[in-house]
């Protein structure tokens, strides 16, 4: 059987822009999907906790450093600069993969640098 399970979850980010001219995804500080394990162009959950949207798209990759969290195409019409989101990204496993598993979660300041990052 596979289950699908939260993989990785960027907690309490801000984003610092939104850019409706553009094909669509979620624009995220390369370090910060480094340290989470999400890949570029993986699909994840936007949920924001401003307005209660939530979406799926796919992740682009920012400058590493930059705390870059830009909401592009359709889904900047979902929250606005300094909304403060969290991101999933689940996985299929099977039930043996999920003996010992423990997703990665990284938790997020007001400006979008790590303040807590362990496998948990």
């Amino acid at each position: 059987m596979q289950r699908i399970i939260l993989r990785a979850k960027i907690h309490m980010a801000t984003v610092t822009d939104a850019n409706l001219a553009y094909e669509g995804s979620i624009t995220i500080d390369g370090s910060l999907l480094e340290a989470a394990q999400i890949l570029p162009y993986e699909q994840v959950m936007v949920s924001n906790l401003n307005n209660g949207e939530r979406f799926e798209t796919y992740v682009m990759p920012g400058e590493k450093g930059s705390g870059v969290i830009c909401l592009n195409g359709p889904t900047a019409r979902k929250g606005a600069v300094g909304d403060k989101v969290i991101v999933f990204c689940y996985s299929l496993f099977s039930d043996r993969e999920l003996k010992g598993f423990k997703p990665t979660i990284i938790r997020l300041d007001d400006k979008n640098r790590i303040i807590a990052g362990k496998k948990r």
